[in-house]
């Protein structure tokens, strides 16, 4: 069981974030569910803000990524109402807050996705982007979303 792995791995789920705009955090249709972008929130606030290579250190950054996982898997336990549900990761797409230089964003998303295999194992494996930008919202280094199929 996926929550049982959690534990193993001493992790907690979060409380799943809600949506400050007008979105859900989680959109299922045909056995797919599309997880909305999340951000490293703990207690309700992100906590390290800033650009990775300057503010944030790949470190930091990789640690954030993990937490925006463990966020997302916490919405789509609320959704789906077990995380046993889900078959496989179809796709995971990452964002990191980049300053002027900084092109490891691969190196910070690869944490999301050893997260991912850690808890899931193959079915964890997913195909991925991992993108530098200008900003993301509340000032966050990094922000992620995923796909992925379940049991209907």
């Amino acid at each position: 069981m996926i929550e049982q792995r959690i534990a193993q791995l001493g992790l907690t789920l979060p409380e799943p974030a809600s949506p400050s705009f007008n979105y859900v955090p989680v959109t299922t249709h045909a056995g797919v569910a599309y997880v909305s972008g999340q951000l490293p929130k703990v207690d309700g606030e992100v906590r390290v803000q800033g650009k990775v290579g300057a503010q944030v250190s790949l470190e930091q950054a990789r640690e954030q990524a993990r937490i925006c996982v463990l966020q997302g898997l916490a919405c789509l336990a609320a959704e789906l109402g077990t995380l046993s549900r889900i078959t496989r990761v179809l796709k995971v797409n990452g964002f990191v807050a980049s300053a002027a230089g900084f092109n490891e964003q691969p190196k910070v998303i690869d944490a999301a996705s050893d997260l991912l295999v850690e808890i899931l194992g193959p079915a964890g494996r997913h195909a991925r982007s991992a993108v530098g930008v200008a900003e993301l919202p509340r000032n966050a280094a990094v922000e992620i979303e995923f796909v992925v199929a379940y049991a209907e």
